[in-house]
């Protein structure tokens, strides 16, 4: 495939995304990995470091934590939490809640692997939650990381600097970002924006009624690796778009 032919999704390392995130990469040819991004926490909309999981009382946050840093500081600086807490209350967790899921002892080992990796900042340990669930869901896209492009600008004239140094010409973006579009910087550099088209699907879950958007883990806990692939694949409609 020629680069001006492929379709780019550029997105932060987050950890543990929703469904949404690997629907995208299944309509694209390549993820740009945009550590060098800042990094946002502290607001309703900060889903970078934490999503949330389903438990008997409603949906939780299952958070990573990390060290404080200045407003501006990028991404791939954040520093993980050192004090080995925060990785035991996580596993503790998802055993909690998840103990009883049909597919528990099939996905707890990967989730196990991933909580026992050596990890000093956060995009690591955000990128390899991302690399465990491509596995689990048989995703195989081209990875690039943005701190290999040394990309110019912010925002819209960040992604349209990655998409000219890749060559490519169609970007696929959650919807998510629509606040901050301006058509004007894709237009005149010549590079198609498609939204994404997402409806999250509805599979079985304990605890009651079913909750959407949560941590991708939930689907696999609840349904297993070959299910929940299937299960991913059959996605079409609009959803939370990030």
């Amino acid at each position: 495939m020629k680069a001006e032919e492929k379709t780019v999704v550029i997105h932060q390392p987050d950890f543990m995304p929703y469904l949404g995130f690997f629907d995208r990469l299944l309509h694209a040819d390549t993820y740009v990995v945009l550590e060098v991004a800042q990094y946002v926490n502290g607001t309703s909309k900060s889903w970078m470091n934490r999503d949330k999981i389903k438990t008997a009382k409603g949906e939780q946050w299952i958070t990573v934590c990390v060290k404080k840093a200045p407003r501006e500081t990028q991404i791939k600086d954040i520093l993980l939490l050192d004090d080995g807490k925060w990785q035991k209350n996580n596993l503790g967790l998802l055993h909690q809640n998840y103990r009883k899921a049909p597919y528990y002892h099939e996905i707890m080992p990967y989730v196990e692997r991933l909580y026992g990796g050596s990890y000093t900042h956060f995009w690591q340990f955000g990128f390899a939650s991302i690399q465990m669930l491509l596995e689990l869901f048989a995703i195989d896209i081209e990875i690039v990381f943005s701190s290999d492009l040394h990309p110019q600008g912010k925002n819209n004239d960040m992604i349209v600097d990655i998409m000219q140094k890749l060559g490519a010409r169609t970007y696929l973006s959650g919807t998510g970002a629509a606040d901050y579009y301006d058509p004007a910087v894709y237009e005149r550099a010549g590079i198609r924006v498609i939204w994404q088209s997402f409806e999250h699907p509805v599979y079985p879950q304990q605890f009651g009624d079913f909750i959407p958007y949560l941590s991708s883990i939930d689907l696999l806990f609840n349904c297993g690796i070959a299910e929940s692939g299937r299960i991913l694949r059959g996605m079409t409609g609009n959803g939370r778009g990030e």
